[in-house]
């Protein structure tokens, strides 16, 4: 499974992006790009096979063998609209039945004793959203309808259109219900933007995302990643001749060879 995200980033005087790919262990940046589909097949090719998670950025529709949309979005949507309606009932409501949902769904991800049966786990959570999103049909006045009522029912369009990939991390409990873990590998490249110390030139894009690769994926290897930790670890590399990354790499080449001898 892979997580996806990707954040504004300034290459000289034009407006870029930079991606992360985040995986259990190997994470890859890449910094400088464009934000059209096409950056995320250049990584994933056509189509992942795999399970990929992301927010619902239109890049990432039909990329994925199945997808799973991040629950952290739409339950941070639901709380703007309360908190910035707070004498509205229906608002609170609403987020208090979805929020519930979404913990049913997380303790049916998580009961070890569900062998079998998630798919039908599924179809009831599917249903009770369903049943909450009632008003995903209304119409849309924008001359005379209230903003926030517009933003109510969008929510629930929102919700009832992605409805296939709410619900994948309840039948396949090693996915995460959110892209947090690509959330967080972005939020240090954030925070560089906004205090404008982005990249002057494209290869200084192509040097950061390499250094952010390393450091991100060495940030998986590492029980507490601290710099002491890191200067052992190069030093290491030089010593031995050979990166964490390389040996592993060629681990995994013998441990599955190419069905077919290298010309």
């Amino acid at each position: 499974m892979i997580y996806v995200d990707e954040t504004g980033w300034q290459v000289g005087k034009q407006a870029c992006y930079s991606w992360v790919f985040s995986t259990a262990m190997p994470v890859l940046f890449r910094c400088g790009m464009g934000r059209g589909k096409a950056e995320v097949q250049a990584v994933l090719a056509e189509q992942f096979g795999g399970i990929g998670v992301s927010d619902d950025y239109a890049a990432y529709k039909s990329l994925f063998n199945q997808h799973q949309l991040c629950w952290a979005h739409l339950l941070r949507k639901a709380i703007k609209l309360l908190l910035q309606h707070p004498t509205e009932p229906t608002y609170r409501q609403f987020f208090d039945d979805l929020y519930d949902l979404y913990q049913q769904a997380v303790r049916w991800q998580k009961d070890k004793r569900l062998t079998v049966g998630r798919a039908q786990k599924v179809n009831s959570l599917q249903e009770r959203l369903r049943q909450l999103c009632a008003r995903a049909d209304e119409t849309i006045d924008a001359e005379t309808m209230p903003l926030q009522k517009q933003t109510f029912i969008r929510l629930q369009r929102e919700l009832i259109n992605g409805i296939d990939a709410r619900f994948v991390f309840v039948v396949h409990p090693q996915v995460e219900p959110t892209n947090n873990r690509s959330e967080h590998n972005l939020r240090r490249e954030a925070e560089v933007r906004k205090g404008g110390r982005t990249s002057k030139t494209q290869s200084g894009a192509e040097r950061r995302s390499i250094i952010m690769t390393v450091l991100a994926t060495l940030n998986t290897r590492f029980e507490r990643f601290t710099l002491d930790h890191l200067l052992e670890e190069l030093a290491r590399w030089v010593q031995l001749g050979c990166s964490r990354f390389q040996a592993e790499l060629a681990a995994l080449a013998k441990a599955h060879p190419p069905p077919f001898p290298q010309q």
